[in-house]
């Protein structure tokens, strides 16, 4: 996702509802599309360039039909580039993480973003965190917990051979959550009165050039090795920059602006398509834990502010 900040909650029809958990559905099967590319040879910034690209392409071209002129501040010529690089590193570490996890798994541990957003605006804003959000960190670690299984008791391999086979994979969700938090907190401080089309086309064609200079410190591009990763890397590319087009063509007329809380869903769908796609399925207490998490960020999202 983009430095996007959701939109005070309000009632919205059924079109626009079912838009939102339309955009739900594909951002999940970017990623599920995304493990098949690497699964077939395919790097992770290889990945990001071609989404990356794809996308502020697609914006770009949107703002030059609407004739938007981008108008920039001194403080947002300042932020933009961290706001870009944060997200740059995000969607590398994002994507890391769904190489090495279950797909699911690496969106929920990634959806712990509200927890980072709270921590980074107290430390960097000195804004001391809602009620609301002390009271649901605590449902969305414990959901994590059980959703990771981080005693191994689902797994039978005991809390250390767990943590061996995924320590590295949450490790990388977790970067990837703290820094779309940081991201976040900035946005809305420093570029929050950016037109959205406008951050998203900065934010992606900076996300590209972090990747692109991950690709040449790698030595090149990592394209895929058989038909099905070409699929998935054309899936996740034309999945991700549809979504972002509907997310700013169709919801504003829809009465919606901006990101949900309807769209952390995600995982749910990840889940679901990773099952049926993937073969990927995990334990019922897992699930139980995943709805948790889930349930307790989109009742974050959908609070009065």
């Amino acid at each position: 996702m983009s430095a996007v900040i959701p939109a005070p909650a309000r009632a919205i029809s059924g079109a626009a509802f079912a838009t939102l958990l339309l955009i739900a559905l594909m951002m999940g099967g970017n990623h599920v599309a995304a493990r098949i590319a690497f699964n077939n040879g395919v790097d992770v910034a290889t990945a990001v360039v071609f989404r990356s690209t794809v996308t502020a392409a697609v914006i770009v071209a949107i703002l030059a039909s609407h004739g938007v002129r981008p108008r920039f501040t001194a403080r947002h010529k300042r932020m933009l580039p961290v706001i870009g690089l944060l997200i740059g590193v995000q969607s590398l570490c994002l994507y890391s993480a769904v190489a090495r996890l279950p797909v699911a798994l690496a969106l929920l541990a990634f959806n712990t973003y509200p927890i980072w957003t709270a921590v980074w605006d107290a430390i960097v804003y000195r804004r001391r965190p809602e009620k609301t959000m002390l009271l649901a960190m605590p449902v969305i670690l414990v959901g994590l917990a059980l959703a990771l299984d981080v005693f191994g008791a689902a797994s039978g391999l005991g809390a250390s051979g767990q943590w061996a086979r995924i320590g590295a994979g949450v490790a990388f969700a977790l970067a990837a959550a703290g820094t779309f938090g940081l991201a976040l907190v900035l946005t809305q401080h420093e570029a929050g009165d950016v037109d959205g089309r406008v951050r998203t086309a900065t934010t992606m064609t900076l996300a590209g050039l972090v990747a692109l200079a991950t690709v040449a410190s790698q030595g090149g591009f990592h394209l895929p090795t058989a038909p099905a990763g070409w699929a998935g890397l054309a899936t996740l590319t034309f999945l991700y920059g549809t979504a972002f087009t509907i997310m700013f063509t169709v919801l504003p007329r829809l009465g919606v602006v901006g990101n949900s809380a309807i769209m952390n869903v995600e995982p749910v769908f990840a889940l679901v398509l990773a099952w049926l796609i993937l073969g990927q399925a995990i334990a019922p207490v897992q699930v139980g834990g995943a709805l948790l998490v889930v349930g307790a960020v989109v009742a974050l999202g959908l609070r009065k502010r």
